[in-house]
């Protein structure tokens, strides 16, 4: 699988499959009201968001290569640092820098705006008696691709980038859609612990 490859990269490693229970599921009943961003620390922003009343709108690997395509524009576009990030049939984690153009919320509003269009496109049904080009098919038939917000956790330490990375990794294995991390394309645990190119270049940081 080819990669796009938008800055370049090389890093450190962390090994072994992560535990359990770093996946916690507290955030699928909804965004907690009142949200407050904290910007402009110098840390690091572990942002999670998810698509429309969790329905699996990146269920298909053409839909997360669509995203994760995006991603690299929109990182290229607004200078931030990707330093982890995985994508599933549902929601998204990402861990970022701030970026040098705008905020995260700026770059977020940009990423789903993109993503939830070409998406919709690619959702729409050809003319009658045309092949139809719907992927996956109930996407054009939802009111919108994304829930309205994201949460945003600001990562200060080096324990917390390794906790947050360990946890991204650990979530196809513990939603049942791989044995290992390394078998999941669309995160950079190949990265960190083979030190391999994977879909999307990374920034390295010690963890």
């Amino acid at each position: 699988m080819g990669g796009y490859h938008c800055s370049t990269s090389s890093g450190s490693s962390v090994t072994g499959v992560p535990h359990p229970r770093f996946l916690r599921v507290g955030f699928w009943r909804g965004m907690p009201k009142g949200l407050k961003r904290y910007y402009g620390q110098g840390h690091l922003h572990f942002l999670t968001f998810s698509c429309y009343r969790r329905l699996p709108l990146l269920g298909t690997a053409r839909a997360k290569n669509l995203f994760v395509k995006e991603l690299c524009r929109v990182r290229r576009e607004y200078e931030f640092s990707l330093v982890g990030y995985v994508v599933m049939p549902n929601y998204v984690h990402l861990l970022t820098s701030e970026p040098k153009r705008g905020t995260p919320s700026k770059v977020m509003q940009m990423l789903k705006q993109r993503v939830s269009r070409k998406m919709r496109m690619k959702g729409r049904a050809r003319p009658k008696g045309q092949l139809s080009l719907r992927f996956p098919e109930f996407v054009a038939e939802v009111p919108q691709f994304w829930q309205p917000r994201f949460y945003d956790f600001n990562v200060y330490s080096q324990e917390k980038r390794k906790e947050k990375l360990e946890y991204m990794y650990a979530n196809p294995v513990v939603r049942g859609l791989v044995k290992h991390p390394k078998d999941w394309p669309w995160s950079r645990f190949s990265f960190y612990a083979k030190d391999e190119a994977g879909l999307v270049d990374i920034d390295p940081v010690n963890v």
